[in-house]
């Protein structure tokens, strides 16, 4: 006999199934999209977006020459707060994710970069 506890239970799992199967269909989420290594336009340097925490070693030594965390804004910008390892300064960068392949980043003074996906 079916009560009325076992079909609201029923309808609940449903529910959840539903859902979960909508929500793996769905594409990867801005934070995945930017996860992964990137390298700047002359070679010399990759950065590491990964959880929330920003890295960047120079490709040459593999020296750390950054470190810090990023939020993405909205779905495409992304705001990074780091320190330079070097200099022993704070830096605030805003980045576009204009393309999965590309970011294109400003910093607080106004100078531009842009940073490829390491393939």
């Amino acid at each position: 006999m079916v009560t009325f506890r076992t079909s609201a239970t029923f309808a609940g799992l449903a529910s959840v199934l539903v859902v979960s199967g909508c929500v793996a269909g769905m594409p990867r989420s801005a934070e995945s999209a930017v996860e992964g290594q990137w390298v700047d336009a002359q070679g010399v340097a990759i950065s590491t977006f990964s959880g929330g925490q920003f890295t960047t070693v120079a490709t040459d030594t593999g020296n750390r020459l950054s470190e810090g965390t990023y939020r993405f804004r909205d779905s495409q910008n992304i705001d990074i707060s780091m320190t330079s390892l070097i200099r022993q300064t704070q830096i605030n960068v805003t980045c576009a994710l204009v393309t999965p392949t590309q970011l294109n980043c400003t910093n607080a003074q106004g100078q531009n970069f842009v940073l490829r996906r390491r393939s």
